[in-house]
């Protein structure tokens, strides 16, 4: 009996996409199903980095087909577009960058910086074109996190190349000033200097521009809302009340401003003893998931307390660089993943299909 086309159709929409938590079909990831003779090819494309979900991905769908009697031989080819989203509605998207993602928290101490440079890493790693902006004009931490030295360029005397660690592009104040100078300056300046920083670097083809931004809900985070095109923000805290009830704050506030809120990360969920292997919830437990389930928001990972992200940081070499294939560069890259896939799931920016229009008197 001759094989269908819709009988591989149908198997492939038994196949769910764990990070997207929709089947291949109803995701739109099939892009093609072709027959050469005895065998067919099938083509995947994801709409998120997942350059190590490509192997698992495949055996699943050889998996599912294996359920066809007489299929034959079975080629299939998996890969990923990163596309660029929807902002606020007033805004469009920035030349030169797809997607911008803030990553925040209510409260400082829960190792947000940390978490933002790992995730920007991780994304690198999954296979997409990564830029970082620091936001804290206060305390700019990204410059010691990714071993970066020195000033940014110029090449026409107006714009500043990025600086670039780890194959990651980067911006901070923290690379024009000197690094234990205090920044005593008023909100204004403070928002005008991000908005430089932003607008006057030379970002090359970035898919996803992580933004770290200081804690709390203040006049950076009003910034960030009102001028800057963000397409998702994640929401980093600690399983602690105290940070809880913070980190609602900011996730309240993206709704407010209409930023979706891709997921939470839950930071230093879990201690393990380096010499005994005793585990230990020490800032409390399943308070990421409870918040989550509270709001609506996709928990995205658990990261545990281990003193090598903190020792990996300080020095510059931050985790997922250090130990990728790791089982903590591990969770970071599945984190990556699933917030990838979360803002692919959401509307496309559709502005550059458009062309402008412009009424002349003639």
């Amino acid at each position: 009996m001759a094989i269908d086309k819709s009988q591989i159709e149908a198997k492939l929409a038994e196949v769910v996409d764990p990070n997207t938590e929709t089947d291949l079909v109803a995701g739109k990831a099939v892009k093609a199903i072709e027959q050469d003779g005895e065998s067919w090819k099938i083509e995947i494309q994801l709409g998120y980095p997942a350059s190590g979900y490509f192997d698992e991905l495949k055996q699943e769908i050889n998996s599912a087909l294996g359920g066809i009697a007489g299929l034959g031989e079975v080629e299939v080819t998996v890969s990923s577009q990163v596309k660029s989203h929807a902002v606020q509605q007033n805004l469009k998207p920035l030349q030169g960058i797809k997607n911008v993602i803030a990553v925040a928290s209510g409260k400082g101490g829960v190792g947000k910086s940390t978490t933002a440079v790992n995730l920007a890493l991780a994304l690198q790693a999954e296979g997409a074109r990564i830029g970082i902006l620091d936001a804290d004009i206060y305390g700019p931490s990204i410059p010691r996190m990714l071993g970066c030295q020195g000033q940014p360029e110029s090449s026409d005397g107006k714009s500043l190349e990025p600086m670039m660690g780890h194959g990651i592009q980067s911006m901070s104040i923290g690379y024009l000033v000197e690094e234990d100078t205090p920044m005593i300056w008023r909100g204004p300046m403070v928002t005008q200097a991000l908005e430089q920083l932003l607008n006057d670097t030379r970002w090359d083809d970035v898919d996803y521009l992580i933004i770290d931004l200081p804690p709390g809900t203040g006049d950076i985070q009003l910034t960030l809302a009102q001028r800057i095109p963000v397409s998702g923000a994640v929401i980093v805290t600690t399983p602690q009340d105290i940070a809880l009830l913070d980190a609602r704050k900011g996730l309240k506030m993206f709704e407010k401003v209409e930023v979706p809120v891709l997921g939470i990360i839950e930071n230093m969920s879990i201690h393990i003893c380096s010499q005994c292997g005793h585990s230990e919830h020490i800032f409390g437990e399943g308070g990421g998931a409870r918040m989550s389930a509270d709001h609506g928001v996709d928990l995205l990972g658990s990261l545990p307390l281990d003193i090598r992200i903190r020792e990996q940081a300080d020095s510059g070499n931050p985790t997922v660089a250090a130990m990728q294939d790791s089982q903590i560069g591990g969770i970071y890259r599945a984190i990556a993943r699933k917030t990838a896939a979360r803002l692919a799931t959401k509307a496309r920016d559709h502005s550059a299909a458009f062309p402008n229009i412009v009424i002349q008197n003639n």
